[in-house]
């Protein structure tokens, strides 16, 4: 059993010892802390929004949130079935004092997760996450008297008017994309982007072909949208003579494509194809985390704007958006941020601009994938074991900085190693006990090639 405290939220999995995986009382401690540290920021709402992906867990995840908030004076706005991106959108509509979203995205469904926002519908910084995480430490709270508790309300209105959103904004051509009558096939793991994203291609006038768009939380596969996991689209794409495939995780915050000849467009070009068609319409810089591609680099000085690297972890790449004033930003994992609508990863946003840029161009997904530099990411991982913690992780990576340090050398989050030929980038993963190893070359073979190698000085060291 795992319980994992980090940036990216509070998750485990559920069943097994208290303190030891995401008990009910795990829930009701960590909810009661965020509670307690939404009252302390004063704004001017007293409710708390919520909304869960369809994980089976999900609804016995929300009935203890949201007894827990209303237990601590908060009104529950419960969205119900919705999307990660749903959620954020919801928190700034509504104006609310914050948001929870019960989804532990792309791991396995015997997980479930608590994503806490801010009032803005953003993450919650680092450090904003250290104060939850010491208060439910110590477990200094203090409930509301009876005739101080919050009520609860369930409205999911929310879903149609996210979709509305992503419509109506300026880059997206509704009229454009009926008129070139693009067929697609639908990925959607059995999980909210099932009605979702079907709801937003009609409003396109796009055909949609579904496969497992039942949101009944029964993963038919791993849920992360890696190339390994998504061979039955692939074929499926081809047999339908579908114009290409959308693949999302369970919370429809990351997006994958798949090509008309069941050929993947990768999904570290997500990003990179959209940053293109908004780049293209909208001068302006970029950011991407250490473990993106050097392709947005190089697309984003083609533009003549400028890129800038953040730790990997979405509140860290929109600090560092606000910060260079990036117009679209991301992360290599099909996660696309546009402050447009909001500073949140939103496969929507991705799909209804990607079919905008295709409608465009007169391209076909094939061809606008083979109009980029042909990089490859090798991404890894080892597993972390009682002999192999974290604080033994730490000692492996600052040992292979000073091995290599006379290459370009970024510690900003874990150790990546810039080489003439590629770079590699060895974390701790904020969502799973393993060490992720990326790297990148030009081509599937050096890039390969070059995870290996630092793959077998690892186990070397261990």
């Amino acid at each position: 059993m795992t319980l994992i405290k980090s940036i990216s939220g509070i998750r485990g999995t559920i069943g097994g010892e208290v303190g030891d995986s995401l008990s009910p009382l795990d829930i009701v401690r960590f909810t009661a802390s965020y509670a307690s540290f939404i009252k302390k920021q004063g704004s001017n709402s007293d409710t708390i929004i919520i909304g869960r992906d369809a994980r089976i867990s999900g609804e016995m995840v929300s009935n203890i949130v949201s007894g827990t908030l209303i237990s601590y004076g908060f009104n529950v706005l419960d969205i119900g079935l919705s999307t990660t991106p749903t959620v954020e959108v919801a928190v700034q509509l509504h104006k609310s004092a914050g948001g929870i979203i019960l989804t532990a995205s792309h791991n396995p469904k015997q997980w479930n997760a608590l994503k806490l926002l801010n009032e803005k519908g953003e993450f919650l910084s680092a450090k904003d996450g250290e104060e939850i995480l010491e208060v439910a430490e110590n477990e200094s709270f203090s409930f509301e008297e009876v005739d101080n508790l919050g009520t609860y309300i369930f409205d999911n209105s929310f879903n149609a008017k996210h979709i509305e959103q992503v419509l109506n904004l300026k880059l997206v051509d509704v009229e454009l994309v009926k008129s070139a009558g693009f067929k697609v096939v639908v990925d959607a793991v059995n999980s909210t982007g099932g009605f979702m994203i079907p709801n937003l291609l009609e409003k396109m006038g796009v055909e949609c072909v579904k496969l497992y768009c039942e949101p009944n939380g029964e993963f038919p596969h791993n849920p992360e949208p890696l190339p390994e996991n998504l061979t039955e689209i692939s074929k499926l794409v081809v047999e339908q003579k579908a114009d290409f495939g959308i693949v999302v995780d369970p919370d429809v915050d990351r997006l994958a494509m798949v090509c008309e000849d069941g050929s993947m467009f990768g999904e570290e070009y997500t990003l990179v194809a959209i940053s293109d068609f908004v780049l293209s319409k909208t001068p302006g810089n970029t950011v991407s985390n250490l473990s993106s591609t050097r392709a947005l680099s190089d697309l984003t000085n083609k533009h003549n704007g400028s890129y800038v690297a953040s730790a990997v972890g979405e509140v860290n790449v929109v600090e560092k958006m606000k910060e260079t004033n990036a117009i679209i930003g991301g992360e290599g994992n099909g996660g696309i941020i546009y402050p447009e609508l909001h500073y949140g990863r939103d496969a929507l946003v991705g799909i209804a601009l990607f079919l905008t840029q295709l409608a465009e161009r007169k391209m076909s997904a094939k061809q606008l994938r083979d109009s980029y530099p042909n990089y490859f990411i090798s991404k890894n991982k080892i597993q972390l074991t009682p002999k192999i913690t974290q604080e033994y992780v730490d000692i492996i990576l600052s040992t292979l900085e000073e091995k290599y340090k006379n290459e370009k050398i970024t510690i900003i989050d874990g150790l990546k190693i810039d080489f003439k030929e590629g770079w590699v980038h060895l974390r701790k993963s904020n969502t799973e006990p393993i060490i992720r190893i990326y790297a990148e070359s030009e081509g599937e073979e050096k890039a390969n090639s070059l995870a290996q190698k630092m793959i077998n000085e690892i186990k070397e060291l261990i």
